[in-house]
């Protein structure tokens, strides 16, 4: 493989595919085509969360995370399937092969979106004609559809690839920012969740634009080194490269103790995972990520020392999910022996911002539970008016419905 070029003038697609688990069934089956269709589970029971839906069924406002009896309420004549996590695997990867005929220069994000660094490909008719044959090969071999973003960097490329779907094509230029990317709404920005636009208004930033010509002093002092970098892709600055080696990344938090005397007592040393896993938490809170393995390491009190990892389908960060995972690994693989040090590990890391909003069958199934909830708001909504409580949008949470499954395609994407 030749070296890459580097410096100006990059070409950087971003590709994204337009609902994907719903256009893989309708791909599947082509008689759901043009119906509201929504993956979601226990359809059967009219329970569940809504994983994605079609663009139909989004038209009658059914959205991600919505519990099946309330988009059932929207949506009457809504198709509900249950997930086929198996066949999104088997499409993606073919998705990702037809990419790797352009160039070797692919970073998957997710199961349904990546990068591409077409710089090189020496296309004859320029990128928007590469990204055209792209997403024409892709709806006619794999009947899938999708929006590419066109840019000179990652940045831009996924501002443009939201900017028209389904099917869009969009090309966003530096030297064009005043007119297609400073008008937008702030939180429409990737990379500003819902307290970064809080805070954003409050220093009267409302607009994409004022935060590009926004003081950068101020910005540092609210978000540290990140409102610098906000600052610097509203403007569109972005130094990050394609990097098809990503996947291979080896990320990961841990804390580990040593005990002040060794020990068989289990009480004393379930404390200490419950503590060095909140430790983690807290490390993995302020770093903004999540990680999909856990692994515990056990040193006896005559020095061997063992690790035990487990893979999850789950992206997780929270303390009550990594606990209970990382004490029955322990339970499992400790030999009774007296224990000197224990350590536990979060590894296989990624930003939560960049994990995707699609559901699996672990997380829905935990947002299911506050069903019971959402029906007694909607009773008082019902009796009281509209928001009978304080809104809570952005806490813990909601932040939690995130994908476990958008990553597990990158085993087989390695081994392809």
């Amino acid at each position: 493989m030749s070296k890459k070029k580097t410096g100006s003038g990059r070409i950087i697609f971003h590709i994204d595919m337009n609902c994907f688990y719903a256009s893989v069934e309708m791909a599947y089956e082509p008689s759901l085509k043009g119906k509201p269709v929504a993956i979601a589970g226990n359809p059967k029971e009219r329970k569940g969360i809504i994983v994605t839906s079609s663009y139909e069924a989004r038209g009658k406002g059914v959205k991600t995370t919505m519990p099946v009896w309330q988009a059932k309420k929207l949506c009457p004549n809504l198709i509900i399937l249950p997930p086929n996590f198996d066949r999104y695997r088997a499409a993606s990867k073919e998705v990702f092969r037809i990419l790797s005929e352009y160039t070797p220069y692919i970073e998957p994000v997710s199961i349904d979106e990546g990068y591409m660094d077409v710089t090189d490909a020496n296309w004859p008719k320029g990128a928007v004609d590469l990204a055209k044959s792209i997403q024409k090969r892709l709806l006619n071999e794999l009947d899938l559809p999708c929006s590419i973003g066109i840019a000179p960097n990652k940045f831009l490329a996924k501002m443009a690839s939201d900017m028209k779907k389904p099917l869009g094509i969009t090309v966003l230029r530096k030297r064009e920012l005043h007119r297609t990317l400073w008008p937008l709404p702030v939180e429409k920005m990737h990379g500003v969740g819902n307290k970064t636009a809080q805070k954003l208004h409050a220093i009267g930033i409302r607009t994409i634009g004022d935060l590009a010509k926004h003081d950068v002093y101020e910005l540092k002092h609210l978000f540290g080194i990140n409102g610098e970098r906000l600052k610097n892709r509203a403007n569109g600055k972005d130094p990050r490269k394609v990097d098809p080696d990503a996947i291979y990344d080896f990320k990961s938090i841990g804390n580990s103790q040593t005990l002040p005397e060794d020990t068989t007592d289990s009480s004393i040393l379930e404390k200490l995972l419950h503590d060095l896993c909140m430790k983690v938490e807290e490390r993995m809170k302020r770093k903004e990520v999540a990680g999909m393995t856990i692994q515990v390491m056990i040193r006896y009190d005559n020095r061997q020392t063992i690790t035990r990892s487990m893979k999850l389908q789950s992206y997780v960060y929270l303390k009550e999910d990594i606990f209970p995972l990382a004490r029955d690994l322990f339970y499992k693989h400790w030999n009774k022996q007296p224990v000197r040090l224990l350590g536990v590990t979060v590894q296989d890391l990624e930003e939560r911002q960049h994990i995707g909003e699609q559901l699996n069958l672990f997380t829905y199934k935990k947002a299911a539970q506050k069903e019971k909830l959402y029906e007694t708001i909607e009773v008082l909504k019902e009796k009281y008016g509209e928001n009978p409580f304080k809104r809570i949008s952005d806490t813990e949470e909601s932040k939690n419905l995130r994908t476990s499954f958008q990553k597990d395609f990158l085993d087989d994407y390695k081994q392809s």
